[in-house]
């Protein structure tokens, strides 16, 4: 996958996020995971893109990490919305199944990041 398409894919994420927050029904514990929920699920592509424009290897390893635990954080909302009853399960599974793959993605991705960086280190040693 390209970054574009990722970057694409993001956003594809982040959409339905928000109209699951609308979706929601007017109770404390609703806006207490919904505010939760925005902020993470819309974050995931925020920070994807600031990965993209990082200036240095260790800052888009940063970056990725905190794309990976904003993805998790999101699914963890999800599980939240899901067992409290606040939304049909069946209408949220495709979004935590999203989150949990884009999670495991950036998890890769930063990993593998991670590996160059420790090779490119030890070539500039040798």
């Amino acid at each position: 996958m390209t970054e574009n398409e990722f970057k694409e894919r993001t956003k594809r994420f982040a959409l339905p996020i928000l109209k699951l927050v609308d979706a929601l029904p007017r109770k404390r514990s609703a806006e207490v995971l919904a505010k939760q929920l925005a902020r993470s699920g819309t974050s995931v592509g925020a920070n994807y893109r600031a990965a993209c424009r990082a200036r240095s290897l260790p800052e888009f390893v940063a970056k990725l990490g905190i794309a990976e635990e904003e993805a998790d954080e999101s699914a963890w909302w999800i599980e939240l919305v899901t067992e409290h009853g606040l939304l049909p399960s069946e209408r949220l599974s495709g979004l935590h199944d999203e989150a949990v793959a884009l999670t495991k993605m950036i998890a890769a991705s930063r990993i593998t990041a991670r590996g160059n960086r420790k090779s490119a280190i030890q070539n500039r040693k040798s």
